[in-house]
């Protein structure tokens, strides 16, 4: 027999192995036997260097030992099954998990080498260098024009009147909105759309000039047409901000990411490039996700 024969034979019985009835059990023995992250969690230009962070709710322990780093001007896809961490860690990266009554977060987490968990560190500035768009659209109760200059307003980056307009229009072209809501900027934000909403959203948090972008799910409850405008803007942006997207969406992870980091049970499993994730994981957890055998 030929080697690729050989190789194809050993697949073959690999596969009927891992579609037997003893597959569950053979997960939970991967799971068990996990020692280290497959594939390389560094970046040659690293914005956001992590390190053994681990994330605890009261007793629980939701995120372990992660240490991941994510790069200048790429897009990185979070995935995993539903409660595997992918949120709870994107929720480190800019410290809303401050928010939490009872959590606590060890490890390193470096912000162009600035240890973000510092005690002196005042995480307002933080949250607009790594700003956040949410699952669900959440414009203010404020016209257009406000939900997009009220961060600028409060940071400082604007001293004039002229200067607000222009950061407040440049924003709106950037989310890919300006030509929509130029004539109604003293419209409710609520009165638009949730794809409008959710650009609007992206408007008010690149106006404060972050250098990170964290996205959570930001698609999830939007129309195919919207979803497609936000995506088209999620590689727009790249060239301008590192992006890191959580999404339950692996088409979608595999349309807009240049590397992909697949979470199960509160573990970093296997970061890799995108197209090697889903053409060719190196984890049998990643391929039984990737396949459809759960999630």
């Amino acid at each position: 027999m030929n080697t690729i024969a050989e190789s194809q034979t050993v697949q073959g019985k690999e596969s009927a192995k891992m579609r037997s009835p003893e597959k569950g059990t053979l997960i939970a023995a991967h799971q068990r036997e996990f020692t280290r992250t497959i594939g390389e969690i560094s970046s040659p230009n690293p914005r956001i260097m992590c390190r053994d962070v681990n994330v605890y709710y009261g007793e629980k322990h939701a995120i372990q030992n992660v240490s991941l780093d994510v790069g200048h001007n790429e897009v990185i896809a979070l995935i995993g099954p539903s409660g595997c961490g992918k949120s709870t860690f994107l929720r480190c990266l800019n410290r809303m998990n401050d928010t939490i009554v009872g959590c606590r977060v060890t490890g390193s987490i470096r912000l162009d080498g600035q240890d973000i968990y510092d005690g002196g560190l005042d995480v307002v500035p933080l949250r607009a260098q790594v700003g956040m768009v949410f699952q669900k659209p959440n414009p203010f109760p404020k016209s257009i024009y406000e939900n997009v200059a009220y961060g600028p307003k409060i940071h400082g980056l604007a001293n004039s009147k002229a200067e607000l307009e222009e950061i407040v229009e440049s924003s709106l072209r950037r989310a890919g909105l300006w030509d929509e809501v130029k004539d109604d900027l003293a419209k409710p934000g609520t009165s638009l759309s949730g794809g409008q909403q959710q650009r609007l959203c992206i408007a008010r948090t690149i106006a404060v000039s972050p250098e990170v972008i964290l996205m959570d799910e930001p698609c999830s409850a939007l129309d195919p047409i919207a979803t497609a405008k936000i995506e088209q803007l999620i590689d727009e942006l790249r060239e301008l901000y590192t992006i890191a997207i959580v999404t339950h969406s692996m088409q979608q992870a595999a349309r807009v990411s240049q590397r992909t980091a697949y979470f199960h049970l509160g573990r970093l499993i296997e970061v890799g490039d995108t197209a090697q994730v889903f053409t060719n994981p190196r984890h049998p957890l990643t391929e039984d996700y990737i396949t459809g055998r759960f999630g």
